[in-house]
């Protein structure tokens, strides 16, 4: 193969092409499939369907840019990026016609005008439209209005004329002369070169003004503040910055999708942001997509900037256009604005996804958690503990479990504390992990993948020294650490503990949150009830015999136990029947004699 720039294309046994690339050398680039050393599974799956090379010799590199482009265009080969675009945008069409229309459609045949977009925002869209349709207020009608017809007085004025929404140029009560005059200022706005309409509109106020032409002045006027307003309203970065191009790239966690978001700038102010979805085949590098990417979306919105802000150093170069790294100022910040939409879109996309496959986010996440605690198992079993008590008098402890990120209530226990005497926590929790898992070994139960305590290093060492030294298991044992205002800010892992380096505001660490939080309502709950059968404790509880049922029907009659030992046994046996009438006698009896 020849040592020059060029096209190549891979065919396979069926005289399909399945692959086509470019080179600033032919012979260097496609020898590079057939080394050893090619260790990437997808290029072995390429190289073994080649059954035929074709190639095409260029003279420039920036020719084997395009010439691969519009290949890929023609064949749709297999390997190659696939461009993801399903959706089909509007855009806004200016008709060809003599007295020219303006509107909306998602149609695209340029024999009927000249077509400004897509629009990615639809409102921006409308916006654009509604300050036009103020302005300059073009025909809405589909009359086939010409000059000829218009002089022949053909056409009477419709509702839209009368409403003021139309200067009826088919009436010729606005002059085709006119007409095209407003028509050029509509272009230049959808063009964005807002500045120079406001200029050429401020120009001819101060003219009508020095003749003394007031009226018409004020309407200049008019115009004039609704372009202003309409400016002020859009991202403006620097007036000093005209026609440029800004691109940036944006990878999904797994590398096979990339975003890449298109912005262009004119007279200082966005007036296209679109972001593109990318599918990778073959690895590809960011920079190969962007040599693909770019040329084909400048093609699409018609862009011929010769200034395009990348992120990175780029080995190709494009016809007549120069790529440009900006490293601070207003450049910079295009760059960032760019790269902040590309991010913003992929987070989109995955929560729209998300939305359809619940478990895809639960996935995700789970694999986050092990990626950021480098452990071994996917942790799809979490286990969380909490302890409660007050002064250290009805002291207990509660155990949640989630499966997958979502609690498994039926998985959850409750536990008074035994052995432990007074207000120790760390005594406390080591009884309640002995007992749990000790349990759950004799039993056979799957053990968690994860224990997560409801504290810092001391609440970890003391979980540690059960599960690890008494009982010789290896579960991985977090802890969620509070700050001096008593708020969680920090995930602590391994031994000794370390901070896990995780932003409080991310996803994963609100999800961590809300399972300490779910332990402690669970604890806290549970330590509330106990106190409460202690508190509502009566007489009637200690007299043998005596049940829940009975206590209840007693009391709905007679309101206290103070009316039902002031009752006679008559009234208690109506009540509750003459035996236990006697024992609840006897009982309350008994009661008062105690010391």
């Amino acid at each position: 193969m020849p040592e020059q720039p060029g096209s190549y294309q891979f065919w396979d046994a069926n005289g399909v092409i399945i692959y086509v690339g470019k080179a600033k050398n032919l012979k260097r680039r496609v020898s590079s499939y057939f080394h050893k050393e090619v260790d990437r599974f997808k290029t072995k799956v390429l190289v073994s369907k080649i059954e035929n090379i074709t190639y095409t010799v260029v003279k420039t590199e920036e020719d084997a840019l395009l010439l691969e482009n519009s290949l890929i265009k023609k064949y749709n080969p297999r390997y190659n990026v696939l461009l993801k675009d399903g959706k089909t945008y509007p855009s806004i069409c200016v008709t060809n016609e003599p007295y020219p229309r303006i509107f909306k459609t998602r149609t695209i045949n340029r024999k009927w005008g000249t077509y400004y977009g897509p629009y990615s925002n639809v409102s921006s869209m409308y916006t654009i439209l509604e300050l036009i349709a103020k302005l300059y207020q073009p025909r809405t009608c589909r009359l086939p209005l010409s000059q000829e017809n218009v002089k022949e007085g053909k056409y009477k004025a419709c509702l839209e004329y009368h409403i003021h929404n139309c200067k009826g140029p088919c009436i010729n009560r606005q002059t085709y002369e006119e007409y095209q005059e407003a028509i050029r200022q509509a272009r230049e706005i959808l063009k964005g070169n807002t500045r120079e309409v406001s200029d050429y509109v401020f120009e001819e106020m101060q003219k009508k003004a020095e003749n003394m032409q007031f009226e018409e002045a004020e309407m200049l006027k008019q115009q004039y503040l609704m372009i202003k307003n309409f400016c002020s309203k859009s991202e403006v970065v620097s007036h000093t910055i005209t026609n440029v191009d800004v691109f940036t790239i944006t990878n999904d966690s797994d590398r096979r999708t990339a975003f890449i978001n298109y912005m262009h700038v004119t007279n200082g102010s966005i007036n296209q942001a679109f972001t593109y979805e990318y599918k990778r085949k073959l690895d590809e590098s960011d920079e190969e997509l962007l040599q693909l990417a770019i040329p084909e979306i400048r093609e699409r919105f018609g862009s011929t900037a010769k200034e395009i802000i990348v992120p990175f150093e780029m080995e190709w170069t494009i016809p007549n256009a120069l790529f440009f790294i900006p490293q601070k100022g207003d450049k910079k910040h295009l760059l960032d604005l760019s790269e902040m939409n590309g991010k913003q879109y992929k987070f989109d996309r995955l929560k729209r996804t998300e939305k359809l496959n619940p478990e895809q986010k639960q996935t995700r996440l789970m694999k986050e958690l092990q990626n950021a605690l480098k452990m071994e198992k996917m942790p799809y079993q979490i286990e969380c503990f909490d302890n409660s008590n007050i002064s250290g008098t009805d002291a207990v402890a509660g155990c949640v479990v989630f499966k997958g990120l979502k609690p498994s209530k039926k998985d959850y226990r409750k536990y008074n504390i035994k052995t432990v005497v007074g207000p120790d926590d760390y005594a406390s929790m080591q009884e309640v992990v002995r007992r749990r898992y000790s349990r759950m070994m004799d039993e056979g139960t799957p053990l968690p993948d994860l224990i997560i305590t409801d504290g810092g290093k001391g609440q970890m060492e003391v979980v540690r020294e059960v599960v690890e030294d008494e009982l010789h298991l290896q579960i991985p044992i977090a802890g969620l650490a509070k700050d001096d205002r008593h708020r969680t800010n920090e995930l602590l892992f391994g031994f000794p503990p370390v901070v896990i380096g995780m932003k409080t505001n991310s996803e994963l660490f609100h999800i961590l949150t809300q399972i300490q939080d779910e332990v402690h309502r669970y604890a806290i709950t549970f330590h509330r009830d106990k106190r409460s059968k202690h508190a509502l404790h009566s007489a009637l509880d200690d007299i043998k015999g005596i049940g829940t049922k009975t206590a209840d029907a007693l009391l709905k009659r007679f309101k206290s136990v103070k009316r039902i030992r002031q009752a006679t046994l008559e009234e208690l046996a109506e009540c509750v029947g003459t035996a236990k009438a006697k024992a609840i006698k006897e009982g309350l009896k008994e009661e008062n004699t105690k010391p």
